[in-house]
């Protein structure tokens, strides 16, 4: 006979999983929606699409996120605060300044190269010119802390003689973000224009390549 313990372990067992559904279920819909915004855009995403592929149906759309909108949204603040996360978990403020500046860059190349979705995000995005962005107050509140990493070593590198005065904090992110992420969004028009395949692995190992030699000699103030 089964003891008291292994019956109370039984019986809870089915609520744990009732609470736990429902969590299950509206992530199922965020990265499913991911994939369709990405791919179509917010105008082309079609929430029939997305419910199907969830395994949902269109009213835990309107339980959780209230409209298409808004799961749209709501997708734009969970790819932000995944890129932020990972950010504020970088240690290379102990670095020398270039080496430092130069780490950063390699991880801005290498999460717009594994996380394709979030530059097509973005791209759709500034077609609307961030009209979705401007609604989130959570976006606003997510200051990214790589700019103040970068502020740190351009003091630093420019103070012990080894860069370029005059450099500006936020040029060189917005320089370091284009020198990461141009390639992945205009990849099929490049592709097309060039009769070149620009998603090689080959092609973009060598181009990150000279993006770092650019930046080094750019920091460096090299005629």
């Amino acid at each position: 006979m089964a003891d008291l313990g292994s019956i109370g372990a039984k019986a809870e067992a089915p609520a744990r999983r009732s609470r736990r559904s429902p969590a299950r279920a509206r992530d199922k819909i965020m990265k499913t929606a991911t994939t369709e915004f990405a791919r179509h855009g917010f105008a082309g995403a079609r929430i029939a699409r997305i419910v199907k592929r969830a395994g949902s149906n269109p009213r835990m759309i309107y339980h959780y996120f209230g409209s298409k909108s808004q799961l749209y949204i709501a997708v734009l603040e969970n790819a932000m605060a995944g890129l932020r996360a990972i950010e504020l978990r970088l240690d290379v403020e102990h670095l020398d300044p270039l080496e430092g500046l130069l780490r950063l860059f390699d991880f801005m190349n290498g999460y717009f190269e594994t996380n394709q979705y979030f530059v097509r995000l973005l791209v759709t995005e500034n077609l609307s010119k961030a009209r979705s962005m401007r609604k989130s107050a959570r976006i606003r509140e997510m200051s990214s802390p790589v700019l103040e990493m970068i502020s740190k070593f351009l003091t630093r590198g420019i103070a012990d003689g080894h860069f370029a005065k005059g450099l500006d904090p936020l040029r060189l992110y917005v320089m370091m973000v284009a020198l990461s992420q141009f390639h992945v969004s205009n990849v099929h028009t490049l592709s097309i224009m060039f009769a070149n395949d620009l998603a090689r692995p080959d092609w973009r190992a060598a181009r990150a390549v000279d993006a770092r030699r650019m930046l080094a000699a750019f920091l460096r103030g090299s005629p």
